[in-house]
């Protein structure tokens, strides 16, 4: 509308419709009501309000009076209170949309310095519960009737709903790190095909590591390095997350496997067996951060076994396969690996035995397992 009146201009009026006021009362009681804080009002002259209300006759000095608007006091009048309770109304109606300077700062995130933008968001959550907080004393300290306290809680409200909105932005942005897949961005390491070895060129890689021996179905020593070895790779997860801004898919579970006897594999006697079980590590990992994941894992896990490590690995040329079904039956295919595959290449062992464990065996059926099989080796 345009002859609406404006926040200031309606403040002032409202007072004046409740008795008549010398402008320096009317800055007292702005003061007194804290309305500069909630309305439009801010430091605009009172008699330059004054002046445009009574030039369009919704306020006017009381009759008698001399000198400047300074010595006068205003009263409402009859067109003034019609349109005061017509403003009233509209203003209760209508919401209304405000653009804050909020909006701007955050149209300028990608500009600001790591941290800045998240470091004034927090200055903001705190300022937002100190404001709510003396709202909330303001409120209780006063007898006032209830449309008062109504302008109380619409004020708390706004602020609830500002600060659920900072904590809401802050937990996104704090999410919106790009998430590395190592499976993804290392394709030819983890998608062997299921009929066949063929060679990969293994590049050096660092694990967090832990050894043992015995059947990994039964022996304590086993279930112990799972454990660890999860607990201090999410650690780091969460740690690089935080600390490097660089979040990251956990690899999956691998593990070196070795004897005395190669046989023992093929006939499957476990208890035989010695193993470096092993998760992978970004490279951005450095050991300050593998000795905090450690302390972490410690106070959940209690005492860690002593083998647990973050160390390098490089296995160069390999020959993988795909094996879909149970672990037990990996022997034919192992078989077939030593006996006929690797002859045929002119290829010897040059390290242990390695498996990627694609499946979580506590989800799948064994039948449907899916099992990366792995042999370094080197010309015979």
């Amino acid at each position: 509308m345009k002859d609406e009146l404006s926040g200031a201009e309606m403040a002032v009026l409202t007072l004046l419709g409740e008795a008549p006021r010398h402008g320096y009362e009317i800055e007292q009681l702005i003061e007194e009501r804290g309305l500069r804080e909630w309305t439009s009002i801010g430091f605009s002259s009172i008699y330059f309000l004054l002046g445009r209300l009574e030039k369009r006759r919704l306020a006017a000095p009381l009759p008698g009076q001399a000198g400047g608007k300074a010595r006068r006091a205003f009263a409402i009048t009859d067109d003034g209170r019609d349109r005061l309770a017509q403003e009233a109304l509209r203003a209760l109606e209508q919401p209304a949309r405000t653009y804050p300077d909020l909006l701007l700062g955050m149209a300028n995130w990608p500009a600001l310095a790591d941290g800045a933008g998240k470091a004034a968001l927090e200055r903001r959550l705190s300022a937002l519960r100190n404001e709510k907080q003396r709202l909330v004393d303001a409120r209780d300290a006063a007898d006032a009737p209830a449309f008062v306290q109504a302008m109380f809680n619409y004020a708390l409200g706004q602020l609830a709903a500002d600060e659920a909105w900072s904590l809401d932005t802050m937990r996104k942005l704090e999410a919106d790190v790009e998430k590395i897949d190592f499976r993804k961005t290392n394709k030819e390491l983890f998608n062997p095909p299921r009929d066949k070895f063929v060679a990969v060129e293994v590049p050096r890689m660092q694990f967090v590591k832990v050894d043992g021996e015995g059947n990994p179905n039964t022996a304590q020593s086993y279930k112990a390095a799972i454990e660890c070895l999860y607990s201090v790779s999410y650690a780091l997860k969460f740690a690089c997350k935080i600390g490097l801004k660089r979040d990251y898919v956990v690899p999956p579970l691998q593990g070196l496997w070795w004897a005395d006897d190669p046989a023992a594999f093929t006939e499957r006697r476990k208890d035989e067996w010695r193993w470096t079980m092993m998760i992978m590590a970004p490279d951005f990992v450095d050991s300050d951060m593998f000795e905090s994941a450690k302390e972490k894992a410690a106070k959940k896990l209690g005492a860690l076994p002593a083998t647990l490590r973050l160390e390098p690995y490089d296995e160069g040329l390999c020959l993988q396969r795909l094996h879909i079904g149970s672990y037990d039956d990996e022997g034919p295919v192992l078989h077939e690996l030593h006996a006929q595959v690797m002859p045929a290449g002119g290829f010897t062992f040059n390290g242990p035995h390695h498996e990627i464990y694609l499946s979580d065996a506590r989800k799948t059926a064994p039948d449907k397992l899916k099992t990366i099989l792995r042999q370094p080796v080197r010309p015979a």
